[in-house]
Order: structure tokens, then C-alpha cells, then sequence
């Protein structure tokens, strides 16, 4: 029932408010809350209103107020009322009263992503946390100032509560007040979603699969089954509103969302498999064709068949394809798109894509089945071309066009195919005009090593300044050494040939003598007497004799894996204290000559080097392998060792323990090989990177693994200490690198 004249100024006598504006829109904001609010919840609202238009905050937040609140309160029940005021009051007693209008702005959405009270409360405790802890101690005064991010919070709050639970936000919230809290310009740049770091902490915090945490699965997958092999980059959804990119591929990768979450019964996983798998199959079936003389309507229909023709390839290759395709193709419905206001070729060309899937019989459109049909006879007689399907696809849209297909207004609804990747592939210009300047010219660049390399690993880093990992901080690649002249390693060992028959004798001391009996072996060193006997009195008894009538022996009482990691930066190019020699050079002889000690022992050893060059570019490089053996690849590798760049010790000690945690042994050592303390050129506080190693060997530590650093550099002990504790060892003569290092590496297993 509409109000009557009387009602209104009764209203407008309640509200007492003299701001024109609020005039302008009272009728009509009092008619829709007389329909949606009880007469208390009425009541409330505009006794709450007054208070807004008298609290001395200008009209702003009032007229915000009058016309959110009625839907607010359908949303979450009027009860919210209380709680809501509640924290607007505190509010205006803080310093952040310019607050109170972004609050009461996106309330209105974040009750549509928290419908209910309990939620919405936790929302405003967490608001006012925020409030509190980032409106003091600014710069280490002891003195209240406004919250520099408070504001900024509350305009991206809802974009925040489409992406993370509440938990999560409260998270992403908590990282920004212990990082930033004394930082206003980076605090209002990490809640404003600026940040490199904010963003990183919100993929963290995000619900669905990440792409970060499975590139590895994924390009064994595209290994497996399609042969290929690229870098997967991943791309961010979260902060573009307007348009949602596509999947695509060029010469720097892959490119695909940074996550996924499940829909339609298909896990986030799977779904990226999904386009994986079709962007493969274009890769492996298409073939570019020249753009300039088709319309925009016609290349639409032409990527569309071309992407079905792939796809019915790929599904015929993998039939296992089509649950996946057919879960998260849209259907859209018949009649849906109206043709006397919108241009509705794209809602045709998906009917007929859906199509294409599903039984004949399915579609009772006699065009939609006839053209299904012409679709599978061009795949009967193999798999066809783009040229041919091109054909198909410009006589379908010559005999289905319409007159409405010309509108200025397209129907997208159902129509988005999202695993589907830009078709920028599938064509090719004979010249480029102005406006198609060559922007992606620097993207004809050959691969560098790192894009053929394995896809980067990304690792948290400790930041002791605040107490917390920045997470997914470093990217690390890996890849296999290059290789060189394995004679020279030959030459080397020779050199020391002296030294190698001391070793040996040590050595021989080391070696496991308890020997274990293991019986009841088909294959053996020598046969079990005692067993082949009952099994021959068996067989002349006419019963199954004992076939397994051998035995072999294993050693006992040495269970030891190792990884050695060296540092393989800038200044082990600097010649030796008293040598003639680079340090580079006796870190070669050592650690060859301890691979060969190894070798003699028999434990499983991995060799790898690292070096950085910023947080993003940490490079990890395999010299030997726990499978590998001592012999012309390794030494080959290990005689092409160089050196350069800086000292990111953490990350690679992290990587490190990846593969060393997988060995089945019982006592596992990583032996940390450096000259220097960590370092990276991004990063000033030469303190970060010595602190996040030492955070290094306690992970470690915890997973069981033994950690210890052989440093060369005669000043270490001012450092050392403070990563490894006692375990470490400083050489200060290191030309006496290559007879130290073996002996050292027995004393610690012994």
C-alpha cells in the first residue's frame, strides 16, 4: 500500500532533516521501506537515519543509508540493524569517521555474499579490527591518525567476498595489519589490491584450485597423453571486472586462469585439463588462415566449427573427453535470444556447438540436425582440415543468416565456452594497420632457457621483520646442467690420485660389515642347502617342491642419503686465498672427488647448484641424481660447472629437500656448500635472506632432514652461527678444499 500524504510528513517530521538532497529522494525511499520493513523495523530505520544526518558527517552517509538499508534488511532480517549502527557508532568515534559512507555503500552487496546475521557480524568485528590496529602507533608515534587502508577495505570488500570465505578474508586481512601496520603508502597499497604481495596472499586464501600448485601434474599430463611440453603462466581473474580474458597460447606459453573452482560436477583440476586439452588439439589439428577477407560474423562461425572439429578429434583420440566437454559447454535453450533486440548469431552458433555433442535424435530443430550431420560427414573420411571446415562454416552462416544478425546488441547469455581458448592462433594478417602496430613483436623472441626449462616451483619466503612467510614469493626453475668435457674430471682425480688412496682407506673403515642372509630367493648369489634339500625330499615324495631354493646377502647398519648443494654465485670466480685457482675451480675438485668417495660407499647421492637473480628468477641445477651413477654424464656436468649471479640460499634449500625427503633412507643429510652469506640484488636488508635460511634449516629440521653448511669465507662466523647453529664447519685455507670436504662428509656419517 502506498503511503498517504499524512504518513509521509509524519515521516519527514520523525526523520528531521533539513538536507535538500534528502528531500529530493524521501518519498520514494520512505514508500519502498513502508513495503519492505515491519512498522518497528520502520521505526528504527529512521530514528538510525536521523542519528546519521545529525552525527556532523555531512549528507552523504544519510541518503546512502535511506536507500540500502530496505534491501539490506530483506536480505539479512532487520535484527541486523543493531549491529550494523553499533559499529558505525564506533566508527565515529575513531579517526576514521570518512569511513562510514564506504561502509554503508557495499553493504549492500556484502549482505548478498553474507545473507545471514552471524556473518554479517563477523564482517563488521573484522572491520573494526582493522579500524583499531591501523589507526595508531603510525611511524612508531603513540598517537591516533586515520587508518590509511579502512576506506580502501570497504570499497573492495566485495569484490574480496566474491573470491575468499570469510575465514580467508580475515586472513588476507590479518597478513596486511602485521606487514603494513607502520607502513601507511604500502598498507594502502596492499589493501587496495595493488600489491604484488596482496595479491599473492588472496591466491593463497582463494577457494578452488590453484594453477601454481599443480603446473607440475599438468605438464606431465600434456607430456603424456599430447607429447608437448610448455611453460603454464597463469593469469589473474580476480581484479578484472569489466572483461574476463580467455585462455591462449603464444611463443611464451600457455596462458590460463590463476584458478578454478569446481562447477558442474568437474573438479578445478580437471577443468584445466579440459583446456589444456583443446588448445593441444588445435596445436596438433589447426592450421592459420588468412583474416582479411571474412567479417566478423564469419570468422565467429569459423571458430566455432574449427574449436568443434578439434574437439570431436580429441574426443575420438580420448573418449574419456566428452563427460568433461559436455559438463561445462553451455546449453543454451531455444527461443531464448529475442531477434527484435538483439543480434542472436552467437546464441545460434552455440545451440549448434552443444549440438555437436549430444545424440541426433536429441535436437528436434530439423536445421540445428542437418547440420550436425554435414558436420560429422566432413570428420567420416578423417580429420578434415580448417580450410574445409571453414567452408562448412561460411555455408552454414550464408543459409541461416538474419536480418537481426546485424544489431548493435549481442546475446551472451549461455553462450561463453570459458575453457575454450581466443582463436588468436588461427589467424593471420597480410598487413597490420595502424591501431595493429606490432605490440607483440618483443613475443617473437626464441624461448629462453628458463621457458624450456620445467615450470617454475614457487616458494614462501620468511620475512622476519613482520613474523610471517610472504607465500608463493620466489619462483624457483630447475633444469639439468649443461654439459661439458668429462675427461676433464678424469684429470682432475688424477691430480689427487695421492689423496684418493687415503681416502680409500678410510673409506674401507666405513663400509657396512654386517652382513644380512636373505633367504628363500629364485635368484641368488649362492644356493640355500637347507631349503634345497627339503624342497629335493618334496619332490621325491610327490609333493610341490620349494622353488625358491637361493639366497642372497645385504649389508646392514648404513642407511644414508645425501644431497649436496652448491653455490654457484658471482664470486666463486674469485681467485682462492693462497691459491692460484679460482674458488669455483677447488669446488669442482672437492666435489668431485667426494662424488667419487660416495661412489665407493654406495649411498644415494644427488648433487645440484643454485643461483639467483632476484625473487623471481632463483635458478636450481641438477649435476647428479639419486638414480644416477657415478660416470661420463655427471663428470661431464660437473666439469661445465660456472658461476654467477647472487645467493638465494632458502628457496633452494627448500627445493633441495623436495627430492632428499622422498628417499627411503633412514638418515638424511644436506650438505650446503657456499662462500659467502645469502644475498640477492632486490633485496636490501642483507638480514631478510639470512633469516629465511636460517627459517630453511628449521623446516628441514622438522621434516627429519640434517642440514649442514661448509662456508669459505673466512669472515663467516659473524653469520654462519645464526643459520646453522653449530652445524658448520669454516674452512679458511681453501686450497685445502678438495682434501677437507670428502673427510668432512665421513666424519658426519660415520
Amino acid at each position: 500500500m502506498t503511503p498517504n500524504p499524512d504518513q509521509l510528513q509524519a515521516w519527514r517530521t520523525q526523520l528531521d532533516s533539513g538536507f535538500a538532497q534528502v528531500a529530493d529522494i524521501f518519498a520514494d525511499c520512505l514508500t519502498d521501506a513502508h513495503a519492505k520493513l515491519s512498522p518497528d523495523g520502520l521505526d528504527d530505520y529512521l530514528a538510525q537515519a536521523r542519528f546519521l544526518g545529525k552525527m556532523g558527517r555531512g549528507v552523504e552517509p544519510v541518503l546512502i543509508f535511506l536507500q540500502e538499508w530496505p534491501q539490506i534488511a530483506q536480505t539479512t532480517g532487520e535484527d541486523a540493524l543493531s549491529p550494523v549502527m553499533a559499529a558505525v557508532k564506533l566508527i565515529n568515534k575513531s579517526p576514521n569517521s570518512k569511513a562510514i559512507a564506504p561502509l554503508l555503500q557495499v553493504l549492500s552487496a556484502v549482505a548478498r555474499r553474507l545473507p545471514t546475521l552471524t556473518q554479517l557480524q563477523r564482517y563488521l568485528d573484522l572491520s573494526l579490527q582493522l579500524s583499531e590496529r591501523t589507526s595508531s602507533s603510525i611511524h612508531g608515534i603513540h598517537k591516533s591518525y586515520p587508518s590509511p587502508s579502512l576506506g580502501v577495505f570497504f570499497e573492495r570488500s566485495a569484490q574480496l567476498l566474491e573470491l575468499l570465505s570469510l575465514q580467508g578474508l580475515s586472513q588476507w586481512v590479518d597478513y596486511g595489519i602485521r606487514n603494513y601496520s607502520h607502513h601507511p603508502e604500502q598498507q594502502r597499497e596492499y589493501f587496495s589490491l595493488a600489491s604484488a604481495d596482496s595479491r599473492a596472499v588472496l591466491q593463497r586464501e582463494r577457494h578452488g584450485t590453484l594453477l601454481m600448485d599443480n603446473t607440475r601434474a599438468l605438464d606431465l599430463y600434456l607430456r603424456a597423453l599430447w607429447q608437448t611440453s610448455t611453460l603454464l603462466v597463469p593469469y589473474a581473474t580476480a581484479f578484472e571486472v569489466q572483461r574476463q580474458p580467455m585462455p591462449y597460447f603464444d611463443v611464451l606459453g600457455t596462458h590460463l586462469p590463476d584458478v578454478y573452482d569446481e562447477r558442474a560436477g568437474i573438479t578445478g583440476i580437471d577443468r584445466y585439463r579440459a583446456a589444456l586439452a583443446h588448445m593441444a588439439a588445435h596445436q596438433r589439428w589447426s592450421s592459420p588462415i588468412f583474416a582479411d577477407n571474412f567479417s566478423p560474423a564469419q570468422r565467429l562461425a569459423i571458430e566455432m566449427f574449427e574449436d568443434a572439429r578439434v574437439e570431436a578429434l580429441a574426443m575420438r583420440t580420448y573418449p574419456g573427453l566428452r563427460r568433461i566437454f559436455v559438463a561445462l559447454h553451455p546449453n543454451p535453450v531455444a527461443g531464448a535470444c529475442n531477434p527484435a533486440t538483439h543480434s542472436c548469431l552467437r546464441h545460434r552458433l552455440t545451440m549448434l556447438s552443444r549440438a555437436l555433442f549430444d545424440a541426433p535424435q536429441r535436437f528436434q530443430d530439423v536445421q540445428i540436425s542437418d547440420w550436425v550431420q554435414r558436420f560429422h560427414a566432413l570428420l567420416a573420411h578423417g580429420d578434415s582440415s580448417t580450410s574445409e571446415v571453414a567452408g562448412l562454416a561460411l555455408s552454414y552462416l550464408g543459409k541461416t543468416r538474419l536480418q537481426s544478425d546485424q544489431l548493435p546488441d549481442t546475446w551472451f547469455d549461455d553462450t561463453v565456452v570459458d575453457y575454450r581458448d581466443d582463436n588468436r592462433h588461427l589467424w593471420r594478417f597480410h598487413e597490420l594497420g595502424d591501431d595493429e602496430e606490432s605490440f607483440e613483436e618483443p613475443r617473437q623472441t626464441p624461448p629462453t632457457d628458463e621457458i624450456q626449462s620445467l615450470p617454475p616451483r614457487h616458494y614462501p619466503e620468511w620475512d622476519y621483520t613482520s613474523q610471517t612467510f610472504r607465500p608463493d614469493w620466489v619462483s624457483l626453475y630447475e633444469r639439468l646442467h649443461p654439459a661439458g668435457n668429462g675427461a676433464d674430471i678424469d684429470a682432475l682425480l688424477a691430480k689427487h690420485s695421492a689423496l684418493a688412496k687415503r681416502l680409500k682407506r678410510l673409506l674401507d673403515m666405513l663400509k657396512p660389515q654386517n652382513k644380512l642372509r636373505v633367504r628363500y630367493q629364485e635368484e641368488g648369489s649362492e644356493l640355500d642347502l637347507d631349503v634345497a634339500i627339503r624342497s629335493l625330499i618334496d619332490l621325491r615324495a610327490g609333493s610341490q617342491p620349494e622353488p625358491r631354493i637361493n639366497m642372497s646377502h645385504t649389508t646392514n647398519g648404513r642407511s644414508i642419503a645425501v644431497t649436496v648443494l652448491l653455490d654457484l654465485s658471482q664470486s666463486l670466480n674469485e681467485k682462492a686465498r693462497g691459491s692460484e685457482q679460482t674458488v669455483l675451480q677447488l669446488s669442482q675438485e672437492a666435489v668431485s672427488l667426494l662424488a667419487w668417495a660416495v661412489q665407493q660407499l654406495g649411498d644415494p647421492l644427488a648433487i645440484a647448484g643454485f643461483h639467483s637473480n632476484t625473487r623471481h628468477d632463483v635458478r636450481y641445477l641438477h649435476l647428479k641424481g639419486f638414480g644416477e651413477r657415478w660416470g661420463d654424464e655427471v663428470k661431464a656436468r660437473l666439469a661445465a660447472m660456472q658461476a654467477g649471479y647472487s645467493t638465494r640460499m632458502g628457496a633452494a634449500m627448500r627445493h633441495a629437500a623436495h627430492t632428499l625427503g622422498a628417499q627411503p633412507a633412514d638418515k638424511k643429510l644436506l650438505l650446503v656448500l657456499t662462500d659467502g652469506q645469502p644475498s640477492d640484488i632486490d633485496v636490501p636488508d642483507e638480514r631478510l635472506l639470512i633469516e629465511d635460511a636460517k627459517a630453511a634449516v628449521r623446516e628441514l629440521d622438522q621434516q627429519g632432514m640434517f642440514s649442514y653448511c661448509i662456508n669459505l669465507d673466512a669472515s663467516a662466523d659473524a653469520y654462519v652461527s645464526d643459520i646453522f647453529g653449530r652445524q658448520y664447519t669454516v674452512i679458511d685455507n681453501i686450497a685445502r678444499l678438495p682434501e677437507q670436504l670428502p673427510k668432512l662428509f665421513m666424519a658426519l656419517t660415520r
